[in-house]
């Protein structure tokens, strides 16, 4: 076999060496640790490792975005994409080019040998090529599952931040909330400040953090945040150090969501333990904080009807959402256009938006492991509302445009997929009369 030339040909080629895909999952770190030394890498810059269920992808979003403020070259690591590949690999929150990506995938498969990747696996030593090859000046990685043995953690982290722990992949990581916490503790190191954003972890957690000797920072103990009633426009950031506390009076980051709090203040306790080698401005936060854009969290989309994406896809994300969408002010109806994966709790997570939505459109998702329309119509018989079956994400935005009137709604929400099959299309909703398709 020819080597691969172009992205797309290294994707594929990666999806070959694991017999079930881009979906194959291995946890382990033997077989990762000995490519990342047959590559010859080692820790170059300062690491900031996050894991947690739900927002991890905010606080790396965070963090990239303060540091690229603060004049720092950063890199960072996410998955999975919406769109492009691309997206999990950035400089200074901008993806980097095929070209970077192609010669990173060359040197990871001269050095594997005979050692069988997953497809993450393989990104996860290839994000590390493009950083050292570029030369970064800090690095943020995200856990792609729990977090002892996802491949990440074959990386020594300065800073490792575990944000909200609820239950996802129970096949994976154990049936409850102390099995969960035990797998994300995995990521903290002896010695080394360990955040948790989480304001009930598992004693699993904890007991984790003292066996090793970590230095265990919690939200709500050692940091948090404080919302103002008076003051509608400002939250503020504490850190407490010994008998120092700390506060910070900041404008409300640009994500959206009470969740967010939470999520930019491990951020910023991650930073401020970084802060003898990264140092950050207050101009560099403040302007961090708010620009955070990131796609599928509680996207807005400016227009009539209104747009929301969001990738919540297990109860603990979903009830977010439905808090999120409580808080908007006042719509006719709610289209919301759905579609999951098979291996998730459909029926406790679709019943976070009971009494939010008026239509829902159910989609299938054509993937490994997507559940179909009719399983997802079953899960919400009983929630209320009217209820649609569609063959794709696509169709099922297709019906909620010609359903919504302007002063609707339509959310689209249950899955990484879905938000991907409708995120290109959304324009078609904001073209003016007469304006023709670019």
């Amino acid at each position: 076999m020819s080597s691969p030339t172009t992205l797309s040909d290294w994707l594929t080629h990666l999806e070959s060496l694991h017999p079930k895909g881009q979906a194959g999952i291995e946890l382990g770190l033997e077989r990762v640790a000995r490519v990342k030394a047959a590559l010859g890498q080692s820790e170059f810059c300062p690491v900031v490792t996050v894991g947690g269920t739900n927002g991890k992808g905010s606080v790396c979003a965070y963090l990239e975005n303060i540091l690229d403020r603060a004049g720092c070259k950063v890199g960072s690591y996410s998955s999975p994409h919406l769109l492009r590949y691309n997206e999990r690999v950035r400089l200074n929150g901008q993806p980097v080019a095929d070209e970077a990506l192609c010669a990173a995938f060359a040197r990871v498969e001269a050095a594997r040998g005979d050692e069988a990747l997953t497809y993450f696996e393989f990104g996860t030593l290839a994000a590390w090529e493009v950083f050292a090859a570029a030369g970064v000046e800090a690095i943020v990685l995200e856990v792609g599952l729990g977090g002892r043995l996802d491949a990440v953690n074959i990386y020594e982290p300065d800073v490792a931040v575990v944000t909200g722990i609820a239950l996802d992949h129970t096949d994976w990581l154990g049936p409850t909330r102390e099995d969960i916490g035990r797998e994300k503790a995995g990521i903290f190191r002896p010695g080394k400040p360990a955040i948790c954003a989480d304001a009930k972890p598992p004693q699993s957690l904890l007991d984790h953090a003292a066996a090793i000797g970590a230095e265990l920072k919690l939200i709500g103990r050692n940091f948090g945040f404080e919302k103002s009633a008076e003051d509608r426009l400002q939250w503020r950031y504490w850190l407490r150090q010994g008998e120092a506390l700390q506060r910070r009076a900041l404008a409300f980051p640009g994500l959206r969501g009470t969740a967010q709090l939470a999520n930019a203040s491990a951020a910023l306790t991650a930073l401020d333990y970084l802060k003898d080698r990264l140092p950050v401005s207050m101009g560099a936060i403040r302007a961090g904080l708010i620009e955070t854009e990131l796609p599928g969290r509680f996207q807005v989309l400016p227009g009539q009807p209104a747009v929301v994406l969001d990738v919540a896809h297990n109860p603990q994300s979903a009830q977010v959402l439905a808090d999120n969408l409580g808080n908007m002010g006042f719509y006719n109806r709610t289209h919301a256009v759905v579609g999951m994966l098979g291996d998730k709790d459909i029926a406790t997570t679709l019943a976070a938006l009971k009494g939010k939505v008026d239509t829902w459109l159910l989609a299938d998702l054509a993937v490994p492991r997507g559940a179909s329309a009719v399983q997802l119509a079953e899960a919400v018989a009983g929630l209320g509302g009217e209820v649609h079956c569609h063959d794709s994400p696509y169709a099922a935005w297709q019906a909620a445009l010609k359903q919504a009137a302007e002063n609707d709604r339509i959310l689209v929400f249950g899955s990484f997929h879905t938000v991907a099959g409708v995120l290109p299309h959304v324009g078609q909703r904001h073209r003016q009369p007469g304006q023709t398709p670019s």
